[in-house]
Parts: C-alpha cells; sequence; structure tokens
C-alpha cells in the first residue's frame, strides 16, 4: 500500500522539523553554556523553561484541538515557534542576548510545542486512517530518527562554525518550512458540534477516560518517570560530557546522533512485531530490553568507555522506539474520535509536565555534586521507568482480552 500525497507532505513536515529540533537540542544548552556562561543551576532552568508549558496549559490544550480543526493548529504553532527562534541569533548580532531572553524563548517554543504535538498526534488518524496506524506512525518515527541522526551532528558543527546563537537559525527555518508544508495537506477532518462547552468539564473527560484505562495508566506511569529523567540527563549530559570530559561541541553532536540510530530500526519493525506477538507481549518485551540495554552507558568515561554512551543508547533505541510507537497506536486506536485531543493532551500532560522538575533537579544536583552524578542519576531513572510496564497485568493480558 502506498501512502497518500497528505500523508508524504505530513512526513515531511514532520522530518523537517525534527532536523531543526536537534540542532538547538544541541545549540540551545551551548548557548547558554558557551556565550552566556551559565552554569548547572542556569541550564537546569533553561530545561524547565522549554518544559514548563505542558504543565501550565497541556490539560487545556486538548480541549481546544478537540475543538477546532488540527491542521490549522499545527501550522500557527510552527509558525510562532519559527518566529522566537528567529530571535536569537538577532540579539546575537545586535550583542544584546540574555539568559532572561533565552528562558523567554524557550518557553514560548514550549507552548508552540504542546500545541503542535496534541494536535499532531490527533491529525494523524485522518491523514493515514487508523487501520494503518502502526504503519504511518513508524514511517512518522523513521522520519524523525534520520532528522534525529543528522540534527545533533549538523548542531555541533554549526556552533563550531558560526557560533551557537547562530545555529540555531537552522530550527526557526526548520519550522517554517514544515509549517509551509503541513498547510498544502487536504485531510477532511471531522470536528464535533458542541453546544454546551465547559473547559473544566471537557478537561476531565479526558483525565476520567485515562485514568480509568488501565493500559494507558500504566503507560503514564512510565512516561512520567521517563520524562522527569530525561529532565535530570539533559542537564547531565552536557555537564559531564562536554565540561568535565572537555569534549568538543562537534564530537557531542555527534555521539547524541550515532545513538539515535536505533531508533530508525525499531520504526522499521514495529509493525512485524505487533502483528506476530501482539501489544501486550510487544509492550513488556520492549520495556524489558529498553532497560536492560540502557545500563551500560552509566560506565561511560574517558577513552575507550566514551564508546559505551553512542553504542548503547544506539542499542536501547531499538526497543524503545517499539514500545513508544506501539503505546501510541494503541492510544490513537483505542480513544473515542471527539475525545482523542483530550486524550493525547492528558498522557502528554501527566508525561511531560514533570520534565521541568526533572530539569530543576537536575541542575541542583549539578550544583552539590557535579556532572557525573546527574548523568548517572537521571539514567538509572531511565532504567526504573519501565517498571511498570514489565510488571503491569493488565498489559500482559491485553492480547489475550483482544482475542
Amino acid at each position: 500500500m502506498r501512502f497518500s500525497r497528505d500523508f508524504t507532505r505530513f512526513a515531511a513536515a514532520n522530518a523537517v522539523t525534527q532536523l531543526g529540533t536537534q540542532v538547538t537540542l544541541v545549540a540551545l544548552p551551548l548557548t547558554a553554556m558557551l556565550a552566556l556562561n551559565a552554569g548547572a543551576f542556569q541550564l537546569g532552568l533553561l530545561t524547565a523553561a522549554e518544559m514548563v508549558a505542558f504543565l501550565v496549559i497541556g490539560l487545556p490544550v486538548g480541549v481546544w484541538v478537540d475543538r477546532m480543526r488540527r491542521r490549522p493548529i499545527l501550522v500557527w504553532a510552527d509558525l510562532i515557534r519559527g518566529l522566537a527562534l528567529l530571535t536569537i541569533p538577532v540579539a546575537a548580532w545586535l550583542h544584546v542576548l540574555s539568559l532572561a531572553q533565552l528562558y523567554g524563548v524557550a518557553v514560548v517554543v514550549g507552548a508552540g510545542t504542546v500545541f503542535f504535538d496534541v494536535a499532531h498526534m490527533s491529525f494523524m488518524p485522518s491523514v493515514v486512517g487508523r487501520d494503518q496506524l502502526e504503519r504511518g506512525n513508524g514511517v512518522v518515527q523513521a522520519s524523525t530518527t534520520v532528522a534525529t541522526l543528522a540534527g545533533p551532528g549538523l548542531g555541533g558543527a554549526l556552533v563550531g562554525l558560526v557560533t551557537a546563537p547562530v545555529a540555531l537559525l537552522a530550527d526557526a527555518v526548520s519550522y517554517l518550512v514544515s509549517g509551509l508544508l503541513i498547510r498544502g495537506i487536504g485531510a477532511q477532518e471531522t470536528v464535533p458540534e458542541r453546544q454546551d462547552r465547559h473547559l473544566r468539564r471537557e478537561v476531565m473527560e479526558g483525565i476520567r477516560y485515562v485514568a480509568g484505562e488501565p493500559v494507558l495508566r500504566t503507560i503514564a506511569v512510565l512516561g512520567a518517570v521517563t520524562q522527569f529523567a530525561n529532565g535530570v540527563w539533559n542537564v547531565g549530559q552536557p555537564l559531564y560530557l562536554v565540561k568535565e570530559l572537555g569534549i568538543s561541541p562537534g564530537v557531542y553532536g555527534l555521539m547524541i546522533s550515532v545513538s539515535f540510530a536505533g531508533a530508525l530500526v525499531g520504526a522499521a519493525v514495529v509493525p512485524r512485531m505487533t502483528a506476530r506477538y501482539g501489544t501486550g507481549r510487544t509492550l513488556v518485551g520492549s520495556a524489558v530490553l529498553t532497560a536492560v540495554l540502557y545500563l551500560p552507558v552509566a560506565l561511560t568515561a574517558p577513552g575507550w568507555r566514551l564508546l559505551l554512551f553512542p553504542v548503547f543508547q544506539l542499542l536501547a533505541g531499538i526497543p524503545s522506539v517499539v514500545l513508544g510507537i506501539t503505546q501510541l497506536s494503541y492510544r490513537q486506536r483505542t480513544a473515542p474520535e471527539h475525545l482523542l485531543g483530550r486524550v493525547n493532551a492528558s498522557m502528554r500532560f501527566l508525561m511531560w509536565s514533570v520534565l521541568p522538575l526533572g530539569g530543576l533537579a537536575g541542575g541542583a544536583l549539578g550544583e552539590w555534586v557535579g556532572g557525573r552524578a546527574v548523568f548517572v542519576s537521571g539514567l538509572l531513572l531511565l532504567v526504573v521507568a519501565h517498571l511498570p510496564i514489565i510488571v503491569s497485568r493488565a498489559i500482559r493480558n491485553l492480547d489475550r482480552v483482544a482475542r
């Protein structure tokens, strides 16, 4: 089966956006650290600023996405994020760049990302159809992975060539290109009529659905612990690898790029895995493998042990992406259409709203015990995060219920 022109645009827009986002993953903290001499706690604040929107507006966004057509939301989210990032190189050229501006841009980009992510997940069934969700999500994840492989290396190279603030131009342009591609999608959307709109009541409908569905509830716990761990680890990686070990920005970006290569394999095998083993066994098996394969990364150190970081992250990325695509496809398939935006927003809120807390915890821990301790702590939390999936009876029985 060939995908439609609309889906091709959808996947291409995602790939372009993700390429720029991965450049920013390297360039934004390096802008704070190299251009503005930010310390550990300030890097933690920057991570928190990027994600605080998930905590503040994460739930209402689901209501708004269910009330409106999703395509215009995607276009406006891209436009706003692109313009916000453009202010950083401009401020650098004018010699007025400050940490306060970085925090402000991070908040705006984070808010745009909340709208974009919830609308993107909710728009997918309209673009590809619910019977092709694993395949469609696999293609989108594959395009994301290709961008992820190139992005950090490109980001590190751009930082070395044109300085960190100017490197952020790549992400700004990527958002604008993505918006143009999505604007050309013609997929039809059905927006339900609502006579009696009440924000709080509609928000609670999404939360109650997630809380009452044992599989989604377990996945939400996994996601929350994972994102808290990522908040800690996002601080620990540049502190340990760049500041303490003295790795150059280019090598740092390359190590992150290589470590994402496994995600490409994971995205390719998801449809076959779920078809052969079922959703439940795929979720449990991929959680076990991800946890086990992350452990050796904690031994990363100077010399040959630097290879542990990209090699075992690459290997862990295969089952991690299988897990991510499988749970997303399950959610998109089982949630009622009129609740899909709120269910996605509730899951995003429960998962991502703790990431700022992780960033703050990582920053505070870094000031106290140094970058290596933050690096290892975040990684071990990532391992622990997968235990709820592994021990869940509801997920283990999922395939039996489906039959």
